[in-house]
């Protein structure tokens, strides 16, 4: 877990929603949300190898079905 911290920089014209928008996809650019929901909920090493190997498949998995299909 890193201690980096994110500076992100939005300019505000006069639509707003367009800047919240600019605002929410850079966040999860960033992943901000993904750290945050890392260090607010505790998790097993146990978890977290079986999640990282899950994921290993399933890449394995689309990464075998793209070369199977071109």
């Amino acid at each position: 877990m890193s201690k980096k911290r994110a500076n992100i920089e939005i300019h505000v014209s006069n639509n707003v929603e367009r800047s919240l928008r600019q605002l929410k996809k850079k966040i999860e650019r960033e992943g901000i949300v993904r750290d945050m929901k890392r260090i607010v909920y505790f998790e097993p090493p146990t978890q977290k190898r079986r999640k990282r190997h899950m994921r290993a498949v399933k890449q394995n998995y689309m990464r075998m079905l793209n070369q199977r299909g071109a």
